[in-house]
């Protein structure tokens, strides 16, 4: 038995396809657009970078309390005393 061609669909061409939302919108209203994107994608860097700051700026303090606290540098420090001899 031969085997069936399957129909191939119609090309489509440029005239063809469906409007977009940005074929529909004016140019200055998708330039506010994207700048209003910019604006929010700037503000969400931003935010990102003070909450990063924050946790650095968390993590030093507690560094600092624990470098002042003598039960943890002796907990974590070489019993090697011999290198110092």
């Amino acid at each position: 038995m031969a085997k069936r061609k399957q129909p191939t669909p119609p090309s489509r061409t440029v005239e063809d396809k469906p409007a977009t939302l940005k074929d529909l919108l004016s140019r200055d209203v998708l330039d506010k657009l994207k700048a209003q994107a910019d604006e929010a994608r700037a503000q969400q860097e931003q935010k990102l970078e003070e909450e990063r700051s924050r946790k650095e700026e968390a993590r030093r303090a507690e560094q600092k309390r624990l470098d002042n606290d003598f039960e943890h540098l002796l907990n974590n420090s070489q019993m090697d005393w011999h290198k110092f001899k």
